[in-house]
């Protein structure tokens, strides 16, 4: 059997957000863990990587490194992914496609040459059906050709972490849940405080922040690729599962939107996911919304980021009418904010802390801004 020691696993996230990952991945107790680009490290066995699936809330796909071998040409590459035993991974009858990325270290650097050796090398020694694209693949094999290296992975998540499995519906230019999760964190946000987002969408933020109060496992609601896999253990990850204790909370965690049909799009979201009763959603502007009773807490923003020219205008008023809000009602209240513009930011007059590096997200650079208590 492949790996009956541990080996590495790569837990990806946005980059920008690594060492938010890494902190996370330390305080749920893996070890080895070592943030690069675009992701985490650390060392584990399969146990780990069932636990890391059902249990990280900002990690975007857990890869298992299921072996290595040295390929200088394609013939190479052929005849060792043949003497490769796949089956000590693989399960049969399940559409399996590879994802290869090279480097210029490396002699074999035609990409689409070296996929079609390795997918041809599965399908005839090993029996597996080659799905025709990633959308129709079962299990997805990642090969990296690094100096003549060539490094196999199985993405043992199959659809993205952020699918959690609850929100059925949502508004334009959703946050998602993982990279909302990172934020929070980034925040200071530990599941003690009060979260209040007034331009919440579908919810993302209000019903994230009340899974943590409470302490529900990120993904009790969803199936997984490695569940496919040879070295399943179903028993042992109903264990995990059964085993995970959640909390009672005495907080409250508040949404509000402009646009009444995402508010509603919200609560159904936060009841599917077992957090409706500790989420008041309410269809408001940002002008009308007030502080809650109760202790200070975290106000969390991801507005509108003024990518349509004729925007830009509009939203400086919005900003600025965020910002009066925040520094007139909201004392005490700490304020994270997520856009591309800096000007945007500066409009809103907060006392905004050094910013930290720039976040992959839906294609734009964005960066958090985030300030002390008001």
């Amino acid at each position: 059997m492949i790996q009956s020691t541990p080996f590495e696993i790569f837990c990806a996230c946005p980059p920008g957000l690594e060492t938010y990952l890494a902190d996370e991945m330390v305080e749920a107790g893996f070890l080895g863990v070592s943030p690069t680009g675009g992701g985490v490290t650390f060392e584990g066995t399969w146990a780990d990587v069932w636990r890391a699936n059902l249990v990280l809330r900002g990690a975007s796909k857990v890869l298992a490194r299921i072996g290595t071998f040295r390929a200088f040409h394609l013939a190479q590459l052929d005849k060792r992914a043949r003497k490769f035993p796949w089956g000590d991974v693989l399960t049969e009858g399940h559409r399996v496609k590879v994802e290869v990325a090279t480097n210029r270290k490396s002699k074999i650097y035609h990409a689409g040459a070296a996929t079609e050796r390795l997918e041809r090398a599965i399908a005839e020694e090993f029996g597996a059906p080659i799905a025709e694209g990633l959308e129709d693949a079962q299990i997805v094999i990642k090969a990296r050709i690094d100096d003549n290296n060539v490094i196999l992975s199985v993405d043992t998540s199959g659809d993205g972490l952020h699918k959690r499995g609850f929100k059925q519906a949502m508004g334009k230019a959703p946050m998602r849940e993982t990279m909302a999760a990172l934020i929070l964190r980034a925040c200071g946000y530990a599941g003690r405080e009060p979260v209040l987002d007034p331009m919440c969408g579908s919810g993302t933020f209000p019903i994230e922040a009340a899974e943590i109060a409470r302490g529900l496992m990120a993904g009790r609601g969803r199936g997984f690729a490695f569940e496919r896999l040879a070295t399943f253990d179903a028993e042992a990850v109903a264990g995990l599962r059964e085993a995970w204790a959640e909390r009672d909370t005495d907080l409250h965690f508040y949404g509000s939107d402009r646009n009444v049909n995402v508010i509603g799009m919200a609560g159904e979201n936060a009841a599917r996911a077992g957090v409706g009763d500790l989420i008041t959603f309410a269809p408001k502007p940002v002008s009308a919304i007030s502080r809650p009773e109760g202790p200070a807490g975290l106000v969390v923003v991801n507005p509108p980021y003024g990518a349509r020219v004729g925007k830009k205008k509009d939203l400086f008023a919005l900003y600025g009418a965020f910002g009066d809000k925040m520094r007139e009602e909201f004392k005490g209240w700490r304020v994270g904010m997520v856009t591309s513009e800096a000007q945007l930011a500066e409009a809103t007059k907060l006392p905004w802390l050094p910013v930290e590096a720039p976040i992959a997200h839906g294609g734009l650079k964005v960066r958090l801004y985030r300030t002390d208590p008001l």
